[in-house]
């Protein structure tokens, strides 16, 4: 027999023999969450196409052969049999032939920043690459304007996600339980799960619309201060893709986190919003005489 309590917090707990679940995630939060990670897996292998048709990245608003403002470059050097993929980073050479530059395409080498596997479409197509960019990234700014209307309604916004003096406090021991793969299966979010996610959802999301607007010949001529803000169209540009890096990296370590946390307990809380905290404790009836 299951019994369900609701709490002054307006959240739902249930008891059962197995411990006791909570009702974590609105469906509002659950359906943001899974239309970001489709979002986002659509604007990363779109977006490498884009970044293929000019591999380097610069700091300023201008650039070319009489700008010395480069940060980034991914290119092919040596013979055309036999070339080698160099990436440049702040004026320091890696050979990145098995990674990045080069990409075996038909059994011959092919100048290439990024390869066919990790492009959308596969092959180089800027057109197509840009047309599904821009579709996904209005999707993604309406699913946060939904989600942060809905998180400041229901106030999730305050409870779970925003940060107060006792989360700094306990940061440097959720930091070093996290690295110990010690996890507390508690009602509410850690202090490192809030700040990491503040940290996407009110900053670095955020930060990717606007870098990616001030990149818009239309967006310039309706707010030319934007791009001046940003320090610049080259280095709108850089913000956005170092942004999309971070992003991957979240994307990595939260999938690390939720294998190593119980993958069970954690898909069942965003797919049907119910999340087990621990084991109920038993009840021994009172003794009387």
């Amino acid at each position: 027999m299951k019994r369900v309590d609701v709490h002054d917090t307006g959240r739902a707990e249930a008891d059962d023999a197995d411990g006791r679940l909570i009702y974590r995630q609105t469906l509002a939060t659950r359906m943001t969450h899974w239309t970001w990670a489709v979002c986002l897996f659509f604007l990363l292998l779109s977006g490498l196409q884009i970044f293929n048709a000019h591999p380097a990245l610069y700091i300023g608003d201008q650039s070319g052969f009489s700008f010395d403002n480069k940060v980034l470059a991914i290119t092919a050097e040596g013979p055309r049999s036999d070339p080698k993929g160099i990436a440049t980073v702040l004026g320091h050479r890696f050979d990145t032939t098995a990674v990045l530059g080069i990409s075996n395409q038909s059994g011959a080498p092919t100048v290439r920043a990024f390869p066919a596997w990790a492009t959308l479409p596969s092959s180089q197509d800027l057109a197509t690459g840009r047309v599904v960019h821009f579709f996904f990234a209005w999707l993604l700014v309406l699913t946060l304007l939904i989600w942060l209307v809905a998180s400041v309604v229901s106030g999730h916004l305050r409870r779970d996600i925003l940060p107060g003096a006792r989360d700094f406090r306990r940061l440097p021991r959720d930091i070093l339980d996290h690295l110990l793969f010690r996890f507390h299966h508690s009602d509410s979010y850690n202090a490192l799960q809030r700040f990491a996610y503040a940290g996407v959802l009110l900053v670095m999301l955020p930060m990717m619309v606007l870098t990616g607007l001030s990149m818009s010949p239309g967006m310039n001529a309706f707010a030319p201060w934007l791009v001046e803000l940003l320090g610049g169209r080259q280095t709108a540009r850089t913000i956005h893709f170092v942004i999309m890096a971070l992003l991957v990296v979240f994307f990595l370590v939260h999938i690390l986190m939720v294998l190593a946390a119980g993958p069970l307990n954690e898909m069942r809380s965003m797919i049907t919003g119910w999340y087990r905290t621990g084991r109920a404790a038993r009840r021994v009836p009172n003794k009387v005489g």
